[in-house]
């Protein structure tokens, strides 16, 4: 078994990842988020052509009609003949602007060629509501993971393991506003996903930190967290890398609709070894040190 100091290298770890944290937090502000329709109200409209048609020609159609697209994109192979139009508003009837793709649609090809498969309305406050909902959610999956560990182990294992979680899921969100990448409440899925995830591989780490104290009483808590790193490693390199994989072929391969779905997963699993690695165990060590040296 190698010996390798991961807890030691904590101080490092924690610099660049304060700064990656300190730099979401500053895009946040700055350049904010790309809002889907799910968060900031608006249109979706899923449509299948029965003939060939071209991305340029449905958003021509649309800039020559005036509806306003914010987005146009196809779905599957292009042999399928499906495309989905976002039009995201604050005003106006939705209702209206939805009958007007359809109509703006019908005289150009037709009733008889194209099939709208969904359509989606979602009105400002309700987008607002579930942005809100949404990030509550998140929250709330924290505290529970917090009690959760608190109550299984001790309490000097829940701020590592909290700190680690929040880690990830800032970082993701940093990844969004970078690439301008939809937020919507697929990617909120992602993100409860992946703190499931984390925890999952933080609590098989700690569990064998409670056999290796309980097994050696005299060990240090830093000898202790590097051996139980050490002998887990292994388990951990697996199954991130089938994990990972999985996440990367559907990425790649998995079409547009579910694109960024895991490109969150796999930003996600990366993280999450990481994190669990080089924040939350190490983390642990010192808040034993500091609770110790106050009483």
């Amino acid at each position: 078994m190698k010996n390798i100091d991961y807890v030691g290298k904590f101080k490092v770890a924690g610099f660049l990842s304060l700064l990656l944290v300190i730099g979401t937090v500053v895009l946040f502000f700055t350049k904010g988020l790309n809002y889907g329709v799910d968060f900031r109200g608006g249109v979706e409209i899923q449509v299948k052509f029965k003939t060939t048609v071209g991305l340029g020609d449905i958003r021509e159609l649309m800039s020559q009609k005036n509806v306003a697209l914010s987005q146009l994109q196809s779905i599957g192979e292009a042999s399928q003949n499906e495309f989905l139009l976002k039009l995201e508003t604050d005003k106006g009837d939705l209702n209206a602007i939805s009958s007007q793709v359809s109509t703006v649609l019908t005289e150009k090809y037709g009733a008889d060629s194209f099939e709208i498969l969904k359509n989606d309305i979602v009105g400002p406050k309700a987008g607002s509501q579930l942005r809100t909902s949404a990030f509550q959610a998140l929250a709330w999956a924290i505290i529970a993971i917090m009690i959760y560990l608190a109550l299984r182990f001790d309490y000097k294992f829940a701020p590592g393991a909290i700190a680690a979680l929040i880690h990830d899921v800032t970082i993701i969100v940093g990844a969004f506003i970078l690439t301008q990448k939809e937020f919507s409440l697929q990617i909120v899925a992602a993100l409860l996903a992946i703190i499931g995830y984390s925890v999952n591989d933080t609590v098989v780490i700690y569990d064998r930190v409670r056999e290796i104290e309980n097994a050696h009483p005299t060990m240090s808590s830093f000898e202790i967290m590097n051996r139980a790193l050490n002998e887990t490693m292994s388990r951990t390199i697996i199954t991130s890398l089938t994990v990972l994989g999985v996440s990367v072929v559907m990425l790649v391969w998995g079409g547009s609709v579910i694109q960024d779905f895991f490109f969150a997963m796999t930003i996600g699993v990366i993280l999450g070894v990481y994190s669990t690695i080089f924040i939350a165990v190490p983390m642990t060590v010192f808040t034993e040190k500091f609770s110790k040296k106050n009483a």
